[in-house]
């Protein structure tokens, strides 16, 4: 399949790209190439494979919660710039 040059000016639209005539012209030869390799894909015989989400194992990777003592409050502030009791207070950025 060889792709036309408004194809490719197509495809750079989406992308956000501004081409010049020579690389529109390199980059539609580059992707003509490059779905010419993946129509090769079509034609491998997949009827005896089964459809898959993904070739690895799946495996559950959580742990179970479990409840541990944390720092204290007034350690965990102590670098605060500001704060206000058990709060950081930071710059207010939306009017």
């Amino acid at each position: 399949m060889n792709l036309s040059v408004e194809d490719v000016k197509y495809v750079a639209a989406l992308s956000k790209l501004t081409l010049t005539d020579e690389e529109i012209e390199s980059m539609r030869t580059d992707l003509s190439n490059i779905i010419q390799s993946v129509e090769k894909l079509n034609q491998v015989d997949t009827s005896s494979v089964p459809p898959t989400t993904s070739i690895l194992p799946i495996e559950n990777a959580f742990r179970e919660d479990e409840v541990i003592p944390s720092l204290p409050t007034e350690k965990l502030l102590q670098n605060a710039p500001r704060r206000d009791e058990e709060y950081i207070l930071v710059p207010r950025i939306i009017e």
